[in-house]
This record gives structure tokens, C-alpha cells and sequence, in this order.
């Protein structure tokens, strides 16, 4: 069920040191927390606590879960820097601290924490290099425990659905973004594949007038705007710059 290198020959490049593999890591990591968004939606799961923590969870779990190691740790690694650098792009005045999303320093730490916490002995060094404090080392195994006991769950729900034949949702990708279809399109038929949903989900590319992503649940839809990618490139650029 794991995905090999061979599929993404752009991940086989020193760690943070490919702007394709960059996008792409992004692009991944932030469909899952959308993800993470439609399936609460459409299951009808109980949250405790804010559901974008929820869809945070869940796209650290599909990084760490489902990738084989050297392309996990690519992704994670990818991911993370995501936040960091979207963190040091921002004034700390300008931190939204009442806004639905944790500071993106938080989410750095707690992607690196969960994925830390699914594979300790094979990923210390992760933890380590990317400077997750000892003492949030400490309580990582518990929480990724604690994370896998309830998206676990789930996700053994919708692959026994895919298995049995009792559900037949799918992810259905349209819209137009040459450079997202390349990265999405994969996954989704990978997705497709192992999992099933009570009922489609639309998955959009197209123009937002923002580089953004989200889940509306009123059409129930992800989208996934075409001005990301570009965002992620100089994000990438500005950071790498010099």
C-alpha cells in the first residue's frame, strides 16, 4: 500500500534542496488537510477541539502512513519548512493568534512531532535536525498514539468500504492547472484505489484570486486554487535566496 520513490523521481534529491519536489511536498500536504476537512464533513465525525488541528493531523498521518520512508521523510521535511517559512514571512504583530488555524510555527512543530512519534528510532534524527525542543520529544509517541487511534480508524473504515464493495465514492479531480494535475492526479487514482467514500467529492482546480485551498461545506467540494503553486515557488525562491 506504500508509495516508492520510483512514483515521484523528483523526491530523490537532497532534503529541501529541489523548489519541484518543494511544490509538490506542499501541494501533497495541504490536499490531505483538506481532505482531512471532507471527511469530517461527509462522515459526520466527532472533533474535540478545533477541526483545523483535526485536518492537521491527518495530513501528517497520510505523509507518515503511507509514503515509504526516504519519500516520507522528503514530504515531512518539505512540509514543514512550508510553515516555517511562511512563519518567517510573517510579522509577529500580524500572527492571527484568534484565528481557526494555529500559528504556523505551531503546525511546524507538530507535523514533525507526529511524524516523529509514528517511527521514533527511524526518525530521530528528524526530529533533531529540524530542532524539535526534548521536551515535546518526550510526548510525541503519545500523541501520534492518540492520533492514529482516531484517524486510524477512519481510514481502516474507508479501506474496508474500497475492499468490500459497500461504498463507492470517489475523488474526482477537474479543472484545469497543468502543474497540480501532474502532482494530484496520481494521487488521487492511488487514493482511489484503497479507499472509498460514501459519496464523491469534487476535487477543483481552478482560480480563487488567492493562493489558497479550502473545503466549502455547503457544495462539499475541495479546492484547490491554481495561483498555490506559484505561491510555493517563491515562498521557496525567497527562502533559498543567496
Amino acid at each position: 500500500m506504500l508509495r516508492a520513490l520510483a512514483l515521484l523521481p523528483f523526491i530523490a534529491t537532497p532534503l529541501a534542496a529541489d523548489e519541484d519536489r518543494y511544490v509538490a511536498s506542499n501541494v501533497y500536504a495541504i490536499f490531505y488537510h483538506e481532505l482531512g476537512h471532507a471527511l469530517i464533513d461527509v462522515l459526520d465525525l466527532p472533533i474535540f477541539g478545533q477541526e483545523e488541528d483535526a485536518a492537521d493531523v491527518l495530513s501528517a498521518l497520510m505523509i507518515g502512513e503511507y509514503w515509504e520512508e526516504d519519500a516520507a521523510v522528503a514530504i515531512a521535511y518539505d512540509a514543514a519548512f512550508g510553515f516555517l517559512n511562511d512563519a518567517e514571512q510573517t510579522d509577529e504583530a500580524d500572527v492571527a493568534y484568534w484565528g481557526v488555524h494555529g500559528p504556523d510555527l505551531q503546525r511546524y512543530y507538530t507535523l514533525i512531532c507526529l511524524f516523529y512519534g509514528g517511527n521514533p528510532e527511524e526518525q530521530e534524527d528528524v526530529a533533531l535536525e529540524l530542532g524539535l525542543p526534548e521536551e515535546r520529544i518526550e510526548t510525541c509517541e503519545e500523541e501520534y498514539d492518540q492520533a492514529i487511534g482516531s484517524w486510524g480508524a477512519v481510514l481502516d473504515r474507508l479501506a474496508e468500504a474500497s475492499e468490500t464493495g459497500s461504498d463507492t465514492g470517489r475523488l474526482v479531480l477537474t479543472g484545469k492547472d497543468p502543474e497540480q494535475d501532474e502532482i494530484l492526479r496520481e494521487e488521487i487514482d492511488w487514493i482511489n484505489e484503497n479507499f472509498a467514500f460514501p459519496q464523491d467529492i469534487p476535487v477543483l482546480m481552478e482560480p480563487c484570486q488567492e493562493a489558497n485551498a479550502f473545503y466549502d461545506p455547503t457544495s462539499q467540494e475541495i479546492t484547490m486554487c491554481t495561483e498555490f503553486p506559484a505561491y510555493l515557488r517563491e515562498s521557496y525562491r525567497e527562502a533559498n535566496a543567496g
